[in-house]
């Protein structure tokens, strides 16, 4: 028999299912993101906390020894030398929990995707026009 899946109604629900030491984690991450960009909307996809705007902006999400975040393959590209010290996937980063997060970095990614997906969407604005 499977065990059934969790499914969250906000990123609220997702942070508190954490122990309290990890809860203040992804709420300090949360604000990061948010204010970062200010614009994106915020909702659950992938069962995971997603900012939304002109697309899928990032994840994140917590697991027994890292915080997860996903800024697409190309928000890792861009800023792969600065983090050479984590583990990396394509369109993953595995942040360890031992060890105080970069969010100043994690900053820079989001502003980095905010304006990747700004000029995709106007692109294809454009183009339909």
């Amino acid at each position: 028999m499977e065990a059934k899946k969790t499914a969250y109604e906000s990123i609220d629900d997702y942070i508190l299912k954490f122990p309290p030491e990890i809860q203040e984690i992804l709420k300090i991450l949360r604000k990061v993101i948010q204010d970062s960009a200010p614009d994106a909307k915020e909702k659950i996809s992938y069962q995971m906390p997603t900012f939304f705007l002109q697309g899928n902006l990032v994840h994140f999400a917590a697991y027994k020894n890292h915080i997860g975040f996903y800024p697409a393959p190309s928000g890792i590209e861009a800023f792969k030398e600065e983090l050479s010290e984590y583990k990396l996937s394509k369109g993953s980063i595995q942040f360890p929990i031992e060890k105080p997060l970069p969010y100043q970095l994690i900053s820079e990614i989001v502003k980095f995707r905010v304006i990747e997906n700004t000029k995709r969407a106007e692109s294809k604005l454009k183009k339909t026009k």
